[in-house]
């Protein structure tokens, strides 16, 4: 999973950058409100880990704005207001789940696997059809007419991708982030490679070339 931690305490941040990498998660870190909602709304990111307190924007204003843009990637809000009126404000700004601090880092990984199997159950029948294919993410397969094509982890990722923003333009630099990462120690020119690989395996025109910027999945 790709987590964005959105907090501005330094100590905090090594910490929990430390123990999420330690624990298989590829961790982006944004260490004020404003930087923050510029890479989430990136849509790159599985789950946002996001301090309620910090500065140029706080929490609730990212979230806010997170989920008036339409993302839907859940959101846990790390904070040291206990009150109940600020829980039910930040759960109702658009948070997924809420834990204060300070708090244990078995807490914070449990959490973060209930969030991951919540989106998990979510995709499950999530499927979705255009230009003659079906596409079921959880099983990487696309259905054509009585064809069953299998996919790779890395050409599913792009075609979930790609159809699920049907008609909108993704940068390359957009999806390598997504697919790949940008520590991933390979090179941008994947994305050219691996969109052949999709054509070519789907016999498909629905992916479309916008020359100098991106790709774009494209009704037929």
């Amino acid at each position: 999973m790709k987590l964005l931690l959105i907090e501005d305490e330094q100590r905090l941040v090594e910490a929990l950058s430390y123990l999420l990498k330690k624990n298989g998660y590829a961790t982006d870190i944004a260490m004020d409100g404003e930087s923050g909602i510029e890479m989430a709304l990136t849509g790159i990111y599985d789950v946002i880990i996001l301090d309620r307190m910090l500065p140029k924007l706080d929490g609730i204003s990212v979230v806010q704005e997170f989920r008036h843009r339409g993302f839907d990637a859940p959101v846990l809000f790390l904070t040291a207001k206990d009150a109940l009126k600020d829980r039910i404000e930040g759960l109702d700004a658009g948070a997924d789940d809420y834990l204060v601090k300070p708090f244990s880092s078995e807490e914070l990984l449990a959490r973060l696997r209930a969030l991951a199997r919540r989106k998990t159950k979510e995709l499950i029948n999530k499927t979705i059809t255009v230009s003659g294919m079906t596409f079921d993410p959880l099983r990487g397969e696309v259905t054509k007419g009585s064809e069953i094509i299998q996919l790779s982890v890395k050409e599913s990722l792009l075609l979930e991708l790609l159809m699920y923003n049907q008609g909108q333009v993704i940068t390359k630099e957009r999806i390598f982030e997504k697919i790949w990462g940008y520590y991933s120690g390979t090179d941008i020119a994947n994305v050219d490679l691996y969109i052949h690989y999709l054509r070519k395996k789907l016999n498909t025109t629905a992916i479309k070339t916008v020359r100098g910027v991106g790709y774009l999945f494209e009704e037929n």
